[in-house]
Order: structure tokens, then C-alpha cells, then sequence
């Protein structure tokens, strides 16, 4: 049987670092691109071809991707909620996509994935599914970035591209250093000095990334998957860490109210200091709200897995405590 080949986008972040090392586990053949600064440390510890390049430069992604791949999975995304990165976000999750798309089409690429996010679906009122209306084309900037990727998709479908579409919520796992594992280390230390009032549904990085190897063997072509989980409030998630870390929970939850006028007071700071904030307006937004959904389709399609939230934060405490980014009461001691 011959060996499957893939090129991947965004594999020296969270994702891309899990998917690559499982399709490299899986027996395929993986391209990964890099931008000339990333860090390549982790990427380096499997057996792939590194390239150089970025999906900003369609001519960079000509020389990169090669001929006749049987999957491209694009992952990279720029998913900032700082109203100071918009024109840099739309020009990577926009018009990125749309060189990725024009480029697998250039290169005859078999399956196309692309990675969007549960946001494009915007503030639904109850637990919603994929044939809910994309509410993010007209809210906050990270949702309507994507929103118009997924668009450059569908326009790539439009010209012959064999593309399936997997839209993630809170994605938890092994090799995050900066999104849900900075939650985890505040919670753990006490440092949150109020808990977001929102409520999410959360997914095992495991999980998401055998999803997407299932798409490209089985995914139908135009169609969204959602990939979820269990969900939970904010205050749920900080107190399940500090019962599997060992320390004493923060149980003051925010009011939205105060949280979205700190995001406003914090965003007019930030354009006197140029320095992103510690949380913006979108952000404030995005934590205060409730963002359900369901993932039947997928469950019955691609054969993925719903884990307990308990297992996914513990896989990813564990794997924190390896890196020293957190540390048990008794071990600091």
C-alpha cells in the first residue's frame, strides 16, 4: 500500500504540533511549512520534511507545497482578539486561506482540510449544529477573519477542490503554551482574580486531530464538522484544575458587565501603549458569553471521540508539570 503524503500549514503551533506527530505515528509523509523565525524545536522530534515559507506569499507556498499531495491540512490561523492585530489577521486567516486554496489547486492536491473554529457560528442562543446560520460574519473581527476564509473554501470548491471544513471549540492538550494552558496556570495559582462568567464546550486535542485525519479519508466535500465536547462554565474548568493541581479554588466569577468595561478600558489603553492587553474587548466578549454545540455529525461521520473533561485537563496538567509550567503544592515545597 503506498505511503499517504500530506503538507501542513501551522505545525509548530498547538494543533498543528499534534496532528503532525500523529499523522507521522499514522505511517503518512508529511510536508510541514515554517516560517523563517519559527521555533522548530518540537516540530524537529518527528520525521517530516521542513519547509520554509508563509501563506501570506502565494509564490512562497508554490515552491513549498508539493505535486499531487493526497492531503493538505491547513492549519494556521491567526486567532488574536486585540483589535491592534486586524489588518495582520485578515491578511493570514483571509487571504492566507485564499493562497492555500489557489496554490492546492495549482498543485492537484487530493483532500483539503481546513481548520476554522466554532466561532464563525457566532453567539448562538442555544446548543446549536452545523446547519445553524454563521452569525460571525457579523461580530467580532477573529469570527468574521474566519468566516471569510471559509468563504475563500467554498470558492475553491466552486473550481474542483475536494475541501472538508472542521470547525473546533476549546481545544485542550499536550503542546499548548500560550491559550488554555495560561487559563490553567492562573487558575491553579490563584492568580484569577475573577473567574469568566461565560460557559463552553471543550475538546481533547487527541480527539480533534484523528478528526482530521478521518476527513481526508471520509469527509464529504462542502460540508462543516463541529468538533465539541462536554461543556462547562469557566468557574467549572478553574476548579476542576485546582482539584487535579492539589491547591484551593478561586470561586469569585466576574459579572459580564464589569468584565467587557474592563476589556474597553484595557483595549483605549492599549492604543496610548501599542502593547496588547491583557484582555480585550473581543475577548471580554467572547468569555462572557455561552457558546454550545452539538457534534452528532461528526461523532457519526469521521468517528470522533467525546472525552470526559477531566481526562483532557489532566492529560494536558501532566503534561505542563513535564515542561515546568506548573508545578504541584508539594513539589514546591
Amino acid at each position: 500500500m503506498p505511503t499517504k503524503t500530506a503538507f501542513v500549514t501551522g505545525g509548530t503551533g498547538f494543533i498543528g504540533l499534534n496532528l503532525i506527530e500523529h499523522l507521522a505515528q499514522s505511517g503518512w509523509e508529511v510536508t510541514a511549512l515554517h516560517r523563517p523565525h519559527s521555533r522548530l524545536t518540537e516540530l524537529k522530534k518527528f520525521p517530516v520534511r521542513l519547509v520554509q515559507g508563509e501563506i501570506e506569499d502565494r509564490h512562497s507556498l508554490e515552491h513549498a507545497m508539493p505535486e499531487g499531495v493526497d492531503a493538505v491540512f491547513h492549519v494556521a490561523g491567526d486567532v488574536s482578539l486585540w483589535s491592534g492585530h486586524r489588518e495582520r489577521q485578515w491578511r493570514t486567516n483571509v487571504e492566507g486561506t485564499r493562497n492555500m486554496v489557489a496554490t492546492a489547486l495549482a498543485k492537484r492536491a487530493g483532500k483539503f482540510i481546513h481548520t476554522s473554529t466554532i466561532s464563525v457560528y457566532g453567539m448562538q442562543p442555544e446548543p446549536f449544529d452545523e446547519t445553524a446560520p454563521k452569525l460571525g460574519r457579523d461580530t467580532l473581527n477573529y469570527q468574521r477573519s474566519k468566516t471569510a476564509a471559509e468563504d475563500e473554501v467554498a470558492k475553491g470548491i466552486d473550481q474542483g477542490l475536494d475541501a472538508v471544513i472542521l470547525n473546533p471549540a476549546n481545544v485542550i492538550g499536550r503542546y499548548d503554551w500560550s491559550t488554555w494552558s495560561r487559563f490553567i496556570r492562573l487558575a491553579a495559582n490563584r492568580q484569577l482574580f475573577r473567574i469568566p462568567p461565560g460557559r463552553a464546550c471543550y475538546a481533547d486535542v487527541g480527539a480533534v486531530v484523528r478528526a482530521h485525519a478521518a476527513a481526508a479519508e471520509m469527509g464529504q466535500t462542502g460540508h462543516n464538522y463541529l468538533l465539541g465536547g462536554p461543556d462547562a462554565s469557566y468557574a467549572d474548568i478553574a476548579r476542576m484544575v485546582c482539584e487535579l493541581v492539589g491547591t484551593a479554588p478561586n470561586t469569585a466569577v466576574g459579572r459580564p458587565v464589569v468584565l467587557k468595561l474592563a476589556g474597553r478600558v484595557s483595549e483605549w489603553t492599549s492604543k496610548l501603549t501599542g502593547k496588547e492587553p491583557r484582555i480585550s474587548e473581543e475577548a471580554a466578549t467572547m468569555l462572557s458569553a455561552s457558546i454550545i454545540c452539538r457534534s452528532d455529525k461528526a461523532i457519526r461521520e469521521l468517528g470522533y471521540e467525546i472525552s470526559p473533561i477531566e481526562i483532557t485537563l489532566k492529560r494536558c496538567i501532566d503534561w505542563m508539570i513535564a515542561q515546568k509550567l506548573l508545578t504541584r503544592p508539594e513539589a514546591r515545597r
